[in-house]
């Protein structure tokens, strides 16, 4: 499915997806289905028209190895150009604390800049934030986070934010609150030196890092859609369903049997029927 998208620079031709096709034929679908109950039309012929197949990406995510690549470059720097560390310096605290968030909680990026500094519970070592919906809940954090979180508040109260944005736990260096495009480029840009060979890695994909790591902890899909704050627990089995298949093939390694022929039954051989 194509059609032209009038830009600044002119016409540009839009190719769609899977996914992008679903939700255009779900809706005149939809549409079609009302027109025709109503009697509007004589009959539906959406449904003359398949869905395409949505064929399931694999979850990227990071292993141990590159989640401590990751944190290291927040933290030091190592690896970015002369002009990204001299930014650096000045956002570690911030950068830190905000990649600790998503690797701990699991959080959205949306739920992320949207943090208030009074939504910060050092005592429970818990915060609120705003689901999609609208809902507002409590979630904790592991010490690890709560450190980085202190390290970049004692920052945070040294720094006059603009009016307006007093309240925002995260600031950009425009000292507004800071956008999810700001979070989305700063974790792609640590992301490229942790794990140059994974496309796109951004917060979603450390939101999936910290839900698969839950799961491989827990092994309890249901705490794990609580936690990411899946309203449909299909979403979340769809989403880790191949890891529960890899759980089952690593316990069936784990299972030792006896293969030596000492451990077979012995059995007389039968005679045979010919005489000699």
């Amino acid at each position: 499915m194509q059609y032209f998208k009038n830009t600044d620079n002119g016409q540009v031709l839009v190719q769609n997806h899977e996914l992008g096709i679903m939700r255009k034929l779900s809706s005149i679908r939809s549409l079609f289905e009302y027109l025709y109950k109503n009697e509007y039309i004589s009959a539906n012929i959406t449904t003359l028209v398949s869905l395409p197949k949505i064929h399931e990406k694999p979850i990227i995510r990071l292993d141990e190895a590159e989640t401590e690549k990751l944190l290291h470059a927040v933290y030091s720097g190592e690896g970015l150009t002369q002009r990204q560390q001299a930014f650096q310096k000045l956002t570690a605290a911030r950068d830190y604390a905000i990649i600790m968030l998503f690797l701990g909680t699991g959080i959205r990026v949306s739920e992320c800049v949207g943090i208030d500094i009074g939504d910060i519970d050092f005592s429970q070592n818990a915060f609120s934030v705003t689901r999609k919906g609208g809902n507002r809940v409590i979630l904790y954090f592991p010490e690890e986070v709560a450190d980085a979180l202190r390290n970049y508040m004692n920052e945070r109260s040294l720094i006059e934010a603009l009016p307006g944005h007093e309240n925002a736990l995260f600031l950009s260096s425009q000292r507004k609150r800071i956008t999810q495009r700001a979070v989305q480029n700063m974790v792609k840009k640590y992301a490229s030196i942790a794990a140059p060979l994974k496309d796109h890695l951004s917060p979603h994909k450390l939101r999936k890092t910290y839900g698969t790591n839950l799961y491989l902890e827990t092994g309890d899909i249901y705490l794990v859609a609580s936690a990411l704050g899946h309203s449909d627990i299909n979403t979340t089995r769809k989403h880790y369903a191949d890891m529960t298949d890899s759980r089952m093939r690593e316990a069936a390694k784990r299972i030792r049997l006896p293969h030596n022929n000492e451990a077979l039954p012995h059995t007389e051989a039968p005679e045979s029927d010919n005489e000699s």
